[in-house]
């Protein structure tokens, strides 16, 4: 039976050392009875249980939702891209061993995407030859640094090195703008939110010719690209209009967007065969979001039913974005 991999599922570890005291967002984890709570600020962030980091529960999940590979990457808020530099970069070394471990115990049902202190840019640049030491397939961002644009031409280096290292970029959104004009209602971040911010980050990328200077470079964008593809056709019209606004891309934005990779998770098929029309099902792999509440269950189901395609398909996409058929 062909197998069914999905890219987008999450990771908590069980237990995060305490912090020295001098960070008052540094994240702790209490455990519960059947549940856990992450902390942070004193606050919870969020509930989670032990399938965030438990190898036969997620195990057995996947036999329910008839996935074979899962690629493991940080619950984004572990990210800490607002941290001082030596935080964020102790916080990175424990999630990426977490990681790490997870795939090395399950090598034949985990691979793992790790992260690294990205607003220190020669720091995450040195770490990057730890994310792949540790054997992972890749690194996790936010869709800004703590305020700086993914086109930024500060984070080249970071660019230049994950190329280098055959590294692939999941970029994934984090404390979008706009929740002010929501009543400031946090809930409403990934349901309402997220999807804006992936756009913005990827319309950056596009705009300031990252994918034009790395070629190579594989950045896979989370929950299928956000808003981006009902942005493209008024990007394309504003290109084709000629100068002055022409001059903002290298070339035509819906050329550009095809360099990307996507993942599935749109909840709802005609929304996914949209996607697919304008940047190709070949730029198309399988995501649920577990273990989380907004998950999309059976997620390689949902994609074939939606795309009319075999997994083979879905599942020769993800092994040429991680390269998994290259060691």
């Amino acid at each position: 039976m062909v197998e069914a991999i999905d890219t987008h599922t999450h990771f908590v570890p069980r237990h995060i050392p305490a912090e020295p005291g001098r960070n008052p967002l540094w994240p702790s984890i209490e455990l519960k009875d059947t549940s856990a709570a992450v902390m942070v600020g004193g606050k919870v962030f969020r509930m989670i249980d032990s399938r965030s980091w438990d190898a036969c529960r997620r195990l057995d999940d996947m036999a329910v939702d008839d996935v074979d590979l899962q690629v493991v990457s940080p619950m984004p808020e572990l990210l800490s891209h607002w941290f001082p530099p030596e935080d964020a970069d102790a916080l990175c070394r424990h999630v990426n061993e977490g990681i790490a471990a997870l795939c090395a115990d399950h090598p034949r049902h985990f691979i793992g995407i790790g992260m690294v202190p990205m607003q220190d840019v020669a720091l995450a640049v040195r770490r990057i030859a730890d994310v792949k030491s540790f054997g992972l397939r890749g690194i996790e961002i936010g869709t800004h640094i703590n305020g700086m644009a993914l086109g930024d031409a500060r984070l080249n280096d970071v660019y230049a090195a994950a190329e280098q290292a055959r590294l692939v970029l999941m970029i994934h959104p984090l404390h979008p703008l706009g929740l002010d004009r929501m009543g400031c209602r946090p809930e409403l971040a990934a349901v309402a939110a997220f999807p804006l911010e992936t756009a913005f980050a990827a319309v950056s990328l596009m705009t300031h010719g990252v994918l034009k200077r790395f070629p190579k470079l594989r950045i896979l964008l989370s929950h299928g690209g956000g808003a981006l593809s009902w942005l493209l056709p008024r990007l394309h019209h504003a290109y084709a209009m000629g100068p002055p606004l022409q001059s903002l891309f290298a070339r035509d934005p819906t050329e550009i967007a095809r360099s990307f990779y996507y993942d599935t998770i749109l909840y709802d098929g005609p929304a996914l065969q949209f996607l697919a029309d304008k940047v190709g099902k070949d730029r198309l792999v399988v995501g649920s979001d577990y273990p989380f509440t907004i998950k999309q269950d059976k997620p390689a189901q949902f994609a074939e039913q939606a795309l009319a395609v075999g997994r083979e398909a879905l599942c020769a996409n993800a092994r040429l974005l991680f390269r998994l058929d290259q060691g």
